[in-house]
């Protein structure tokens, strides 16, 4: 058994150990341990916590204050403390609700000002922008785009009709055929109708490849090549429609006074004219290079589709064969043999 004196010594010495402070030979408290304690705290922190510096005071156990840990962010090894206050967004940042609204704004006061230009020209009261030259030219393909559609519009009946008599004529010519097998008596009269018939049939398929030729080169002339010029035209247009907006603004306001509140509006419509001017000129010359493209192009598909057209019907209605034939291969027409597939890619191969 343990004496009170062994077990007042015992319940004492953790505390004696843990309150001794170590005194210099001048009485004063050596620190040194202390720092040392904070160094190696240090080193020991995890990586994460390196961002901020910590700071660690202890005490004795008769001390009446608790340990107190400091912190606070790490530059440089000098520790600065961080401020509360309001949050300032940074200019970069945009709520994407206005951005949409501005440009409903933006799009809404442009249609207003382009429609009460149109409707000034239309009236009469307003001054348009006019280059004779181009929209006389505009004008011309325009005209002429219709007048294609309707030849487009003939060739493709005519080609339907041809399709619809060389269908009966092989049917004819198959009917005579067979007539021609059971009528002992009129078996060469027969046969003579069932050959005209079928070499009529023939010929009307070459005759047919040679129209239908002719329609996908128009249909892509008309439905292609100058559609796409009319558009880039369209464009145009809307740009000549915008520019005369900007332009009768900028004259009224130059008209009116000028003053403090004035000035600031005339140079922002100075600055929407010029920049709709440029979009102008810029539309204006892509039209001119167009449409110099676009008779080129023109002439040259025509030529040669016109002279196709020509010598298939010529030849055809003259009965000569080997004519009609020569004109498809002259063109690089295959003609599809009624009933055959097209080969495969492996067959091609």
């Amino acid at each position: 058994m343990l004496t009170f004196q062994e077990s007042t010594m015992a319940q004492e010495s953790p505390k004696n150990s843990a309150a001794e402070i170590p005194v210099t030979s001048n009485g004063e408290v050596d620190d040194s341990h202390e720092h040392g304690f904070n160094r190696d705290l240090k080193h020991s922190l995890p990586s994460g916590l390196g961002l901020s510096e910590t700071q660690i005071t202890s005490h004795g156990f008769d001390s009446t204050k608790e340990g107190v840990v400091e912190a606070g962010a790490f530059q440089g090894g000098q520790r600065t403390q961080t401020k509360s206050g309001p949050v300032i967004l940074a200019d970069e940042i945009k709520n994407p609700a206005m951005e949409k609204l501005e440009l409903v704004r933006k799009w809404s006061l442009n249609t207003y000002k382009c429609t009460r230009q149109i409707i000034s020209e239309k009236l009469g009261r307003g001054s348009r922008t006019v280059d004779l030259e181009l929209e006389a030219q505009i004008d011309i393909l325009r005209d002429n785009k219709k007048k294609y559609e309707n030849i487009l519009k003939l060739a493709q009946t005519l080609s339907t009709q041809l399709f619809q008599m060389v269908h009966t004529q092989r049917q004819l010519g198959d009917a005579f055929a067979d007539l021609s097998l059971k009528s002992l008596e009129l078996h060469e009269e027969f046969g003579y109708n069932a050959n005209t018939q079928k070499l009529l049939a023939k010929n009307g398929e070459t005759l047919l490849g040679a129209i239908n030729f002719f329609i996908a080169s128009v249909n892509t002339l008309v439905n292609k090549t100058i559609e796409d010029t009319l558009m880039t035209v369209k464009q145009y247009e809307s740009a000549r429609i915008e520019y005369d907006a900007y332009r009768t603004d900028l004259e009224e306001l130059n008209l009116g006074p000028r003053d403090a509140n004035t000035l600031p509006k005339i140079e922002q419509s100075q600055h929407l004219f010029q920049a709709h001017k440029e979009k102008y000129d810029k539309m204006r010359n892509d039209v001119s290079i167009k449409l110099k493209f676009l008779e080129e192009n023109k002439v040259k598909v025509l030529h040669n589709q016109l002279v196709l057209f020509h010598n298939a019907i010529a030849a055809y209605f003259a009965g000569n064969q080997k004519q009609l034939e020569q004109t498809l291969k002259q063109f690089h027409i295959k003609l599809k043999t009624p009933g055959v597939d097209a080969p495969s890619w492996l067959e091609e191969q």
